[in-house]
């Protein structure tokens, strides 16, 4: 798996333990490797699919089940999502300050050179 994710066996194992490193475009590649849906890796139960052919309209309560389960794994995936840009900003922030401590102590030794 961690081959096919293009990722080091290392970071593969972090993956598995910490969801949060889990970024949507992961979780869809798992899922093509699999050969299952996004839906059925966080356990989501479709019990209704519609069949529709030509001008036949899908029952309402179908369509309203599928909805539902999309929905519920739509907003856990938005969720990890908004997790991962948060832990970015915070990263950033912290990067930004290091330069600049950087940028100040280069400064302070060319001075002293």
């Amino acid at each position: 798996m961690a081959f096919e994710l293009d990722l080091t066996q290392s970071n593969y194992g972090r993956l598995e333990k910490d969801d949060k490193r889990l970024t949507v475009p992961k979780l869809q590649k798992i899922s093509e490797i699999l050969k299952v849906s996004v839906s059925f890796l966080f356990n989501e139960q479709v019990s209704k699919v519609i069949h529709q052919h030509d001008n036949e309209n899908p029952s309402a309560y179908n369509v309203e089940n599928l909805y539902q389960n999309n929905k519920e794994t739509t907003d856990k995936l938005v969720e990890q999502y908004e997790l991962r840009i948060i832990e970015k900003d915070e990263l950033n922030a912290i990067l930004k300050t290091q330069n600049l401590d950087l940028k100040k102590e280069t400064e302070r030794l060319k001075l002293q050179i």
